[in-house]
């Protein structure tokens, strides 16, 4: 498994995510192009990648680059088909690596999830490293 960037087009970042959050409700798999098109514009250092396996998307992760240099991992995850296979602790790596090295002197690497994500996603983030700073009730 490799990241590619993204690099100018897009297209694939779109379709990639819906599959990916299909199974797990996320909203952005529910995006129309208009909202898609608003949400490459709204942060102007967001940076996407690609998860390969094989020269084959089986991933993405999109960073926002935001002041003070903390990066975020504002999307991560894998498609169906390449979840269950063991590949989810090694892409994360490879996403938290490359947070690293995307700003000079980056203070911290931080990212969302969700009760309803894939049930083995917050136990994949604290293996890395990652810990709850903050829980939300949400409707």
């Amino acid at each position: 498994m490799v990241l590619v960037a993204v690099d100018g087009d897009l297209s694939l970042v779109p379709d990639l995510v819906a599959r990916i959050g299909a199974p797990y409700r996320w909203r952005s798999a529910r995006r129309s192009p208009q909202e898609w098109e608003a949400w490459f514009v709204e942060h102007p250092d967001r940076t996407c990648w690609l998860l390969t396996v094989a020269d084959e998307p089986a991933g993405v992760v999109c960073y926002d680059l935001h002041p003070d240099a903390d990066v975020e991992i504002r999307t991560f995850g894998l498609l169906p088909e390449f979840t269950g296979k063991g590949l989810g602790g090694h892409a994360l790596t490879l996403a938290i690596r490359k947070g690293w090295e995307l700003v000079p002197d980056v203070s911290r690497i931080w990212l969302h999830t969700s009760s309803e994500d894939n049930p083995n996603a917050l136990p994949n983030y604290q293996r890395r490293g990652f810990r709850t700073f903050k829980t939300e009730e949400c409707d």
